[in-house]
């Protein structure tokens, strides 16, 4: 009773659309579900988004569930997931994509995920990394451990307003190292993150994976700059 009075006072709103969500839907309206861009690479081994580290990093595997531009409904997806806090988004899309990522985790067995992380102050100002759910849903669904203490940023840059959306999400002027142990040696790291847009900060993360001996690593993003 108390939860159909708050739905009715305060109903459930799409994320990218806002217009009112059915009874049976989640976080995303079918209609705007239908409409979001994916990018299907899980089918193509050596699809676009591998291609784009071909030279740069060693990979097993990369892909990304949506492709992004600008004005869109993923960029309206993305924005409130990092900005606004609705983790809910991060959660819906871990889970939608776990789906297809578990074929490619029977072939590949990935030992452990690993978020690109903010750094500690930008976190506390923040109150959350937008990728935390993200995480927690492939976790859950593919059984791999989700490790936020192995890749740490050490560097720190106050947000710039003024720069675009998509320099602001791709920031290259960072620095990553790890920390392990031998227990870490020679398993399989998924790095995640929300957009790629040059790979300039997927690229750092994953150098500094690849510092752990025997390291091997595979790249899932939930959208492509297309």
């Amino acid at each position: 009773m108390l939860k159909d009075l708050l739905n009715l006072l305060f109903p459930k709103v799409c994320m990218a659309c806002r217009d009112v969500l059915l009874a049976n839907e989640n976080t995303i309206c079918a209609s705007c579900r239908h409409e979001l861009p994916l990018t299907n690479h899980v089918e193509t081994a050596s699809n676009e988004l591998k291609q784009k580290f071909y030279g740069r990093l060693s990979l097993e595997h990369a892909s990304a569930l949506l492709y992004f531009h600008k004005k869109g409904l993923v960029q309206e997806l993305i924005h409130q997931l990092k900005y606004k806090n609705k983790q809910e988004i991060g959660h819906f899309l871990g889970e939608w994509y776990a789906f297809d990522l578990k074929s490619i985790h029977e072939q590949h067995h990935f030992d452990a995920i690993i978020p690109v992380p903010l750094h500690r102050k930008r976190k506390i100002e923040r109150g959350y990394n937008q990728l935390t759910t993200f995480g927690q849903a492939l976790s859950k669904s593919l059984e791999v451990p989700l490790c936020e203490n192995i890749l740490h940023r050490d560097s720190y840059a106050v947000t710039q307003t003024k720069k675009s959306f998509l320099d602001r999400i791709d920031s290259s002027k960072t620095i990553f190292d790890v920390e392990f142990t031998a227990e870490d040696h020679h398993k399989h790291f998924l790095l995640i993150d929300d957009v790629m847009t040059t790979g300039a900060t997927l690229e750092k993360c994953g150098k500094a994976l690849l510092k752990i001996p025997g390291a091997k690593l595979s790249i899932v993003c939930m959208a492509y700059t297309h």
